[in-house]
C-alpha cells in the first residue's frame, strides 16, 4: 500500500512562521558557490537576493577590503 500524501495548508498569518535556517561553515560553502558561479548555473541567480547572516568581524574585514579596492 502506498503511503498517503499529507497536504498542509499555509498558515494565514505568515508573520508568525519562522523561515527555515541551516548553519553551514563558510569553508564548506565557498568552494561550492565558487564552482556553481564559475560554471554559470542559471538557477544560482534565483538566490542572489537572499540574505545571509555573517559575523560582525567578517563584515568589518569584507567592508575594509572593498573600501580599499581600487576603482575600475
Amino acid at each position: 500500500m502506498n503511503p498517503a500524501l499529507k497536504i498542509y495548508e499555509q498558515p494565514e498569518d505568515e508573520g508568525s512562521v519562522q523561515p527555515a535556517t541551516v548553519k553551514v561553515c563558510l569553508g564548506d560553502l565557498l568552494p561550492i558557490l565558487a564552482l556553481l558561479h564559475r560554471r554559470n548555473f542559471a538557477w544560482l541567480r534565483d538566490f542572489v537576493d537572499d540574505e545571509v547572516v555573517i559575523t560582525a568581524d567578517l563584515y568589518q574585514i569584507l567592508k575594509t577590503f572593498t573600501d580599499r579596492m581600487p576603482s575600475a
